[in-house]
């Protein structure tokens, strides 16, 4: 058992915290964020994800994990090991933004007890590691990467079994120390130096993004070419050189990473006077997908969205998850209504400001009354549940696209037009 710190309590935050301390380590997370910590100390998460309630209620309990907004408290809890969670946005050039991890590193850096060791488990350029450790003048601290692969909606899960644990230091004995924390998990586990741990977060990123957009770009090619996508990435899939995952086409990629992560590598990687063509061309891929999705809605909105109502099913970036951050709906909604649309959207746990021209539904069925089109744009499974008689019943015009292909084909009958993603128009 150790004593663990940890510095931001956002998404990785706080899966960092609850997840230490359900390995048997007792730890302290650590924000600026007052109403945050509250809520926290109240057992209320301040995000959606599975299993997080019960686990931070009982880890409260038993006093393994507590919260505070007080460095001085963190200071006199002596940790052995903080961990920095902070944000590193996007700034205005596409580069990461060290603004907050570089405030935070200083400020920990005045309060740990000699022989502690600062491990980086946010998302940071390559050589990020190496120029915090210049930036204090303490030797007797001791600097470690350690990336999350953590995906929203299966967090916890993932940081109890994760597909593999990487360690970055440039000091054998720091490496296998911060890895011993991790003990009691049964995974692959790598020894790097800072550098490689590094870019493996954003290189593993960069190469599920362009996946996606390959995947999208293929499904617009079956479109066209009136072939059947679901069997043309199923046979892509079935070579055991490309497997399946990564293969399900969509309105665009978005979320808390992929958008700022490959940013921030090809700005890192023209730094280094290097070139990421692929990575770059995934970005402008994904770009087009939004713009394909609403010059379909446009079509079957009968070629004018011009005070046309579009309902919109899902506004998070993915399926079990509250965050719209870099949402692919969000994006689309914009576009819509930048060319006169009006919105009703509804979402069965995000929520998004209402706006000119944007509202929020209370339920599925009522965001499509009066609707011109309906538009399926996040993977919630409950959305193929609902019942198409009903959604017809109030809809102006019977016309469906469903943008994350989930919807049953029973559905189809009830439509005057039902169109999915990568299907040829009939």
């Amino acid at each position: 058992m150790k004593r663990i710190g940890v510095i931001g309590l956002g998404y990785v935050g706080l899966t960092t915290s609850v997840g230490l301390a359900q390995l048997g380590h007792k730890v302290i997370g650590y924000d600026l964020d007052a109403s945050k910590v509250e809520s926290l100390l109240a057992a209320k998460p301040t995000i959606h994800e599975e299993g997080l309630e019960n686990a931070l209620s009982k880890l409260l309990e038993s006093h393994d994990l507590r919260f505070t907004n007080h460095i001085e408290e963190l200071q006199s809890f002596e940790p052995e090991f903080v961990f920095i969670c902070v944000g590193t946005p996007q700034d205005a050039s596409g580069a990461a933004d060290l603004t907050i991890i570089n405030s935070a590193a200083q400020e920990v850096a005045l309060i740990l007890p000699a022989g502690a060791i600062m491990i980086v488990k946010s998302t940071v350029p390559v050589g990020t590691c190496q120029k915090i450790t210049k930036s204090f003048n303490r030797s007797d601290i001791f600097v470690a990467s350690n990336p999350e692969f953590l995906r929203e909606g299966t967090a916890i899960k993932d940081f109890m079994e994760p597909d593999r644990i990487v360690v970055g230091s440039n000091s054998s004995e720091v490496s296998k120390k911060v890895m011993s924390l991790y003990d009691s998990i049964d995974s692959p586990k790598l020894e790097t130096n800072l550098e490689s741990a590094e870019l493996i977060k954003y290189a593993a990123n960069a190469y599920l993004a362009m996946r996606l957009s390959f995947t999208n770009d293929i499904a617009n090619l079956a479109e066209a070419t009136k072939a059947n996508v679901d069997q043309v990435l199923l046979g892509m899939g079935l070579d055991k050189r490309i497997g399946n995952s990564f293969l399900k086409p969509g309105p665009g990629w978005g979320g808390s990473c992929f958008p700022k992560d490959t940013s921030a590598l090809v700005s890192m990687a023209k730094g280094y006077d290097s070139a990421l063509p692929l990575v770059e061309s995934a970005i402008s891929s994904n770009e087009a997908a939004f713009k394909r999705s609403v010059d379909v809605i446009e079509s079957l909105a009968e070629g004018q969205l011009m005070n046309k109502t579009i309902a919109i099913w899902g506004v998070a970036f993915k399926a079990n998850t509250d965050d719209t951050r870099d949402s692919p709906a969000l994006r689309i909604i914009d576009l819509l209504l930048k060319r006169g649309a009006k919105i009703r959207a509804f979402d069965p746990i995000a929520r998004v400001p209402e706006a000119a021209g944007l509202s929020m539904a209370s339920s599925a069925i009522e965001a499509t009354k009066g609707a011109d089109v309906l538009a399926i744009l996040t993977e919630w499974p409950e959305f193929s549940m609902v019942s198409p008689e009903q959604v017809v019943a109030g809809m102006k015009n019977s016309v469906v696209y469903d943008a994350r292909r989930i919807l049953p084909e029973s559905w189809r009958p009830h439509f005057s037009v039902f169109k999915a993603l990568g299907e040829a128009s009939k």
